[in-house]
């Protein structure tokens, strides 16, 4: 039997071949995991909607992928989404959500060409993560928030299990963070597997 696209995308190290995974799986992503039960999105959105009382904040959903994250922040009552991700055939289905009030393809690894201080809420819905994102995307992401504003962002089990995402995060909150929140839950219970959504705040 041929394997999920989610059983390919752990077994893939190199870079242009998972982009081209991501690419062919936009059109059947949303099915293959909403029948799976991915809870992530929700559980991420729920919490950033109890810190961020202000639903017309801007937010930057960060490797958005179809749009996922976006439609539970847009049901927790957020307004203005933005969305980049590397993946054209990922952002074509997003845009099909009408959540978005821009979507942005970069390159993976690639600097957002934003301020820092643009978005009050940076989120990263299962994107810097085993199978994923490297835990140094997040020198990218970091440095575009300013002090006060906030970083959302999910590790799987995979990830909770990986020493090198685990202390970047901890170097994270022993740095320029303040943890606010690191809320364990189900991520896909089709799987068996579970998430921790971390929220936290860049200090002054």
């Amino acid at each position: 039997m041929e394997k999920s696209y989610l059983d390919q995308v752990y077994a893939l190290n190199d870079p242009e071949a998972k982009q081209r995974l991501y690419d062919e799986w936009g059109a059947s992503y949303d099915t293959d995991l909403q029948g799976a039960g991915y809870a992530t999105p929700a559980r991420i959105a729920e919490a950033l909607s109890e810190m961020l009382p202000d639903k017309s904040a801007p937010i930057l959903d960060f490797g958005c992928g179809t749009g996922l994250s976006g439609e539970a922040l847009a049901h927790r009552g957020f307004t203005v989404i933005d969305g980049v991700d590397p993946s054209e055939g990922m952002l074509a289905e997003a845009r099909a959500k009408n959540v978005y009030r821009e979507l942005m393809a970069v390159p993976a690894g690639e600097p957002i060409g934003v301020k820092p201080g643009h978005y009050a809420a940076i989120v990263a819905c299962g994107v810097i993560s085993e199978g994923a994102a490297p835990p140094e995307t997040f020198d990218i992401v970091t440095p575009l928030l300013a002090p006060g504003q906030l970083l959302a962002v999910s590790y799987n089990d995979h990830t909770l299990e990986s020493a090198e995402y685990t202390e970047k995060m901890a170097a994270l909150i022993d740095g320029g963070f303040e943890r606010l929140a690191a809320l364990d839950g189900p991520h896909i219970p089709a799987r068996g597997s579970t998430s921790r959504i971390y929220v936290l705040r860049r200090k002054d």
